[in-house]
Formats: C-alpha cells, structure tokens, sequence
C-alpha cells in the first residue's frame, strides 16, 4: 500500500469510527458498560498489529448515567479489543470492528433471541502460555467468525460479550438495538 492510500485508508478508518462513536454515545444504555470500561475498534484492511488499529484512547466509561469516551480516536488507542480484532481477521478479513459490552445472561439470551450468532469460551480452558483473546476469539472463530463472543469471566476477570462486525456502524447499531431493547428490563 502506498503511503498516500495509507492515510487516505487512514483517515477513513478514523472518520468511520468517529461518526459510529457518536451514534454510540447518543445510544448506548449506560448499564451496557462493564466496569472495566468498553471500546469500540476499527482495524485498516489487511491489519497486522494494534498499531493498524483504531480505538478510543482510554476506553468509554459511564459517567454520571451516560456514555463517555475518555479520549480521542487514535490508531494504537486499544490492544485487548484490538487483539479480537486481528484474531477475527485472520479467520474472516472482512471483519474489522468489535466492541465489548458487559455480560448478563439477559442480554447473552436477548441476542440469541434475536438470531445472533453466538459464541461462548471458558476460559478455565485455556491453554497456558497463551493470551486469553487470541485463544478465545480464534476457538470461536474456527467454522466462522460469530457475531458475538462471550465468555463468563473467571477470578479477577469481568465476563463479557464481544460484538463483532464489518465495520463500527454495525456493531454501533447492534449496540443501540440492544439498547433500545432492555430500557424497562433488569439486566
């Protein structure tokens, strides 16, 4: 790729996530962040490392009830989400974005409900010496790559789900679906 297609690529990826974030932060239920924080990724084409990656610097938290996104999009701004990411590609090249969200068994049921392509990991099973994601994400991504990506968390690990897509707007908007879905439910 040419250096002039690499920023231009670049500067897509950054515009793409940009517009999705804001759709996210006008539509996201706040109680769809995990206490460790949520991001939201965007890997150029033919993505190799974190640094082809683009994220929000220092995640997206709640505050005060609402969606908060510490810092800018930048390419670098994730490694764990970033890592789903690049593991999915190496099975399906096509997708490129991937956010977490937290993990209830509401809305583990909700997405099964609505035909989601759900896959689970244990991560009592993984093998040692290896990182949780890339093992994790790529057992689930063997036949396919699902649309989901949820484990039950172990000691000192938040459960979570993974919502995997071609691009930020898909996995933006089936964020403020499920948004949109739980606003009277206990989740």
């Amino acid at each position: 790729m040419s250096e002039k297609m690499s920023d231009t690529a670049k500067e897509e990826v950054i515009n793409e996530l940009t517009i999705a974030l804001e759709k996210l932060r006008r539509g996201m239920d706040a109680r769809l962040i995990p206490e460790v924080g949520s991001n939201l990724v965007y890997a150029l084409p033919g993505a190799r490392d974190p640094g082809d990656v683009a994220g929000v610097e220092g995640r997206i938290v709640r505050l005060r009830g609402s969606i908060h996104p510490v810092g800018e999009v930048a390419f670098g701004a994730s490694d764990h989400i970033a890592r789903i990411v690049l593991t999915a590609m190496r099975f399906d090249p096509e997708v490129r974005s991937a956010a977490n969200i937290r993990f209830s068994d509401t809305l583990a049921t909700l997405l099964d409900e609505l035909s989601f392509d759900l896959c689970w990991f244990d991560r009592t099973q993984e093998p040692p010496s290896i990182r949780t994601m890339d093992w994790g994400v790529a057992s689930c991504c063997k036949d396919h790559v699902p649309d989901s990506i949820i484990d039950r968390g172990a000691v000192g690990k938040e459960p979570m789900i993974r919502i995997l897509g071609p691009d930020p707007m898909s996995v933006t908007n089936t964020i403020v679906m499920l948004s949109s879905r739980i606003t009277n439910m206990e989740i």
